[in-house]
């Protein structure tokens, strides 16, 4: 099925039992196997409204994220939570859409300093699981009014309803951009210089450490951005909070730190590397602790974003990570997997029984006859 229209989607869903496997551009990130008739987006594909001066864009669900992407960058803007592209950690092929962004809540390594998907949406439309054509929020910023199901929606992975069009706050591109590098810390010490930054006032926009850099040596890497003058000011300040903790440089040719930050991004150190890979969120206070204590039982990879908040790790194939992470912080997702091992092991991290129960009260007044996704999210 690949609908030309929101009516025609919503006709489709109308008096419907049996599954659909919703798609945007195919590149499919995470999620179990599914069943059901696939159900493509990407007629859906239009940016329907831009307003640079209000910082704000709306487009439908289909539309390239790279559409949407270039038409910022013409006008000297940005997506700022930097929205992860799986494809090569994947293999996958298709190109990512604006609704895929926001079914899965994609967000980078700015998060740290903007907040993630969720928070830049300010208006949904979207189809339930009986065919009702449903909105939320606005297209500005000032006509958000009534229930907030943007959030809800945001990162359901098209479990309660089919996105059909996106509102989004945007903001300017930064004029500047320098990464401060540290090479060879430990990973305690180098957790500690992160948080040292993210706590300092000099406003860092990404975190992260590599144990093995493209040299195979550890290098810890801090990101500021801006206005020229601001930039430069940061970098020298941070500079002087990181004495102690070894030589440093500054990198800001500005290909050089595109480049470095979708590294981190993209997960590309876990690229044509054979292995499971699991997506971890915790509390960065506990992130070696918790690194140290699993490898001390299994073959394990990781390197760290989020100031240590997200370690991206490798293992061998069809381990259960989960086993080793007792008493965990926070939670763990497979997104790099079998079919087997995902349909064996969950891909998202198993809630307890009072959130699960309220996660199903949720799918049966959006989708009470389960079509919408089946078994994407257990």
């Amino acid at each position: 099925m690949k609908p030309n229209s929101e009516s025609e989607l919503a006709g489709l869903i109308s008096g419907r039992i049996s599954p659909v496997k919703i798609a945007g551009g195919g590149t499919r990130p995470i999620g179990l196997p599914q069943s059901g008739e696939r159900l493509s987006l990407l007629n859906l594909n239009k940016i329907n409204q831009y307003e640079p001066a209000s910082l704000t864009l709306v487009a439908d669900a289909g539309t390239p994220l790279m559409t949407i992407i270039d038409a910022l960058a013409s006008n000297g803007q940005m997506l700022p939570f930097e929205p992860i592209n799986y494809r090569a950690l994947l293999g996958s092929a298709g190109k990512p859409t604006i609704g895929g962004v926001v079914a899965t809540n994609s967000s980078g390594p700015r998060r740290v300093k903007v907040g993630a998907c969720r928070d830049f949406v300010i208006g949904l439309r979207f189809i339930d699981g009986v065919g009702n054509i449903l909105k939320t929020g606005g297209r500005v910023m000032k006509n958000v009014t009534g229930y907030d199901l943007t959030k809800l929606l945001t990162g359901s992975f098209g479990t309660l309803g089919i996105i059909t069009e996106v509102a989004l706050k945007v903001l300017p591109s930064p004029e500047h951009t320098a990464v401060i590098l540290i090479e060879g810390l430990a990973d305690d010490k180098a957790l500690e210089l992160l948080n040292r930054a993210l706590n300092s006032p000099f406003e860092v926009t990404g975190a992260a450490h590599l144990c093995r850099g493209i040299d195979g040596n550890p290098v810890t890497m801090v990101r500021v951005e801006g206005f020229y003058s601001s930039v430069i000011y940061r970098s020298e300040e941070l500079s002087k909070l990181f004495e102690g903790f070894g030589t440093l440089t500054i990198e800001s040719d500005p290909e050089r730190t595109r480049e470095g930050w979708k590294y981190i991004r993209d997960v590309g150190p876990f690229h044509d590397r054979e292995g499971d890979v699991w997506r971890i969120v915790t509390k960065p206070t506990e992130a070696n602790l918790l690194v140290n204590d699993i490898k001390e039982k299994i073959d394990i990879e990781v390197f760290y974003d989020w100031a240590g908040s997200l370690i991206w790790a490798l293992v061998p194939e069809g381990t259960n990570l989960r086993e080793y992470l007792e008493g965990l912080n926070g939670n763990a997702t497979l997104i790099r997997a079998s079919d087997e091992t995902k349909s064996r092991l969950q891909v998202f991290h198993r809630q307890n029984d009072v959130v699960q129960n309220l996660k199903h009260r949720i799918k049966q007044q959006f989708d009470p006859n389960n079509i919408l996704n089946k078994g994407m999210v257990l």
